[in-house]
């Protein structure tokens, strides 16, 4: 089975007009498999790194022994945290590796190693058994996850654009957007049906492992969806390449030395939409169940409706920066979060109900759709294609490492020494302010051509 036909280089749009009848349907639906093939892939790698997040009180329970409620939570979420510290470093060794291997052969890789990841954490014994060697076993998975995703994510999303034109790329780029939330959405579905399904003992001895297994399992599948996908970096698979076209030796070492302005900027605007997904899409059921004491089987249902309506917002949000541009929507939607997250914390801490959570979330997740997903769009856009992936996965995983990493520990150490429920808040309108900073300085990409 052929996943795609070969991608038209961006700014593309035009057919032999003597084929154009007979081609352009197959193109569109072999265009759309490749979507699928890209975004089921992605989606498993985030189902593995994020099923973690769902399942930090149990962890930290079992995992870190520690006095306190809150303090086991903090090494838990700290501890997810954790492998986004490797991230920056699989960006650079990865983001390389796809920039001269190709996009495929990374995302293969990225693969493997995320399966590896899982398995360490699925089989884990627990502190009470092996002492502690059992959280060293669990860091050592989230490193290495996250080393994985550190490339992952630039390979990926550059493949994506490159199967879009100048008109669409915002709409392809959005679906690594829509990967994330699919994945949440299988998560927090999974986690729902545990927690009701089994007794606390029960899901505090095997039932947590379950998504970790489910997670290994499936890492084979997504390696063979992919096998079927076209190369978009030329020559890699036929090698017939011109001097022009040959992947850069040292795309590192160029990437710096030539777009060290764009690395900065795109950092420093990432921030702002990597902390809100990650507050808005992951510490909000963990928070939903620790600060206002909901039920685990209700507070998950947040997570799970934050990723409906990424899913349903991210193909428009791209759609529309397509259209209006990438920095308009990007500003716009930016904005309204900051507005808005305060007065959110604060009906939820008023009305501790499922309800209040759910509609809160809903309307907060639609303002993270619209500024994340032309943020993530704009970044690869600002490289040329032979260091694309490396610029890409570098600049998203700086601003990621930190600000989304460690966004959970943060908003519970700000609870923790504030003493107010809603200092997640004042985490997230910091961040998104410190964001907008460099927007005016970066260059609209949006209708333009990349290559």
């Amino acid at each position: 089975m052929d996943y795609s036909a070969t991608p038209q280089p961006a700014g593309t749009d035009t057919l032999n007009l003597a084929d154009a009848s007979s081609m352009q349907p197959a193109k569109r639906t072999s265009h759309a498999k490749a979507i699928a093939a890209i975004t089921l892939g992605n989606g498993l790698e985030f189902f593995d790194f994020t099923i973690y997040s769902f399942f930090a009180t149990i962890i930290g329970k079992l995992y870190f022994p520690v006095e306190g409620q809150l303090a086991q939570l903090m090494l838990a979420a700290g501890t997810f945290g954790v492998g986004f510290i490797m991230r920056p470093v699989g960006g650079i060794i990865l983001g390389a590796y796809a920039d001269r291997a190709g996009r495929k052969a990374a995302m293969s890789l990225t693969l493997w190693m995320m399966t590896l990841g899982s398995a360490i954490i699925a089989f884990a014994p627990t502190y009470a058994a092996i002492g502690i060697a059992a959280p060293m076993l669990i860091i050592l998975a989230r490193l290495i996850q996250g080393f994985a995703l550190g490339g992952e994510v630039g390979a990926s999303t550059s493949l994506l654009l490159e199967y879009g034109s100048d008109k669409t790329r915002g709409f392809y780029g959005s679906w690594q957007f829509v990967s994330q939330g699919l994945n949440t959405v299988c998560g927090s579905l999974l986690g729902v049906a545990l927690a009701a399904g089994l007794s606390t003992a029960a899901l505090e001895s095997w039932g947590w492992r379950v998504p970790f297994v489910i997670g290994m399992a499936m890492g084979p599948i997504g390696i063979y969806i992919r096998r079927h996908l076209n190369e978009t970096l030329p020559g890699v698979e036929d090698g017939t390449v011109s001097a022009a076209q040959a992947p850069d030796a040292q795309p590192v070492r160029k990437l710096f030395r030539e777009h060290s302005r764009v690395i900065t900027t795109g950092v420093l605007t990432t921030i702002g939409g990597t902390a809100a997904n990650y507050i808005v899409l992951f510490y909000l059921s963990t928070y939903a169940i620790r600060i206002l004491h909901l039920p685990m089987s209700s507070a998950l249902w947040a997570a799970w409706t934050a990723a409906i309506v990424t899913v349903i917002c991210s193909p428009i949000a791209g759609s529309l920066s397509d259209r209006v541009g990438r920095k308009r929507v990007l500003w716009i939607s930016r904005v309204m979060l900051i507005v808005a997250v305060y007065p959110a914390f604060m009906i939820i801490n008023a009305s501790p109900t499922v309800p209040v959570l759910l509609s809160v979330v809903a309307v907060l997740a639609v303002f993270v759709a619209f500024t994340a997903v032309p943020n993530i769009v704009m970044l690869p856009e600002l490289f040329p294609r032979k260091i694309r992936a490396t610029g890409m996965s570098i600049v998203y995983c700086l601003g990621v490492s930190i600000f989304g990493g460690f966004a959970q520990f943060f908003a519970t150490w700000l609870i923790q020494i504030s003493g107010s429920n809603l200092a997640p808040a004042w985490y997230l309108i910091g961040c998104g302010v410190v964001s907008l900073l460099p927007l005016p300085f970066m260059r609209e990409t949006a209708g333009k051509a990349i290559d």
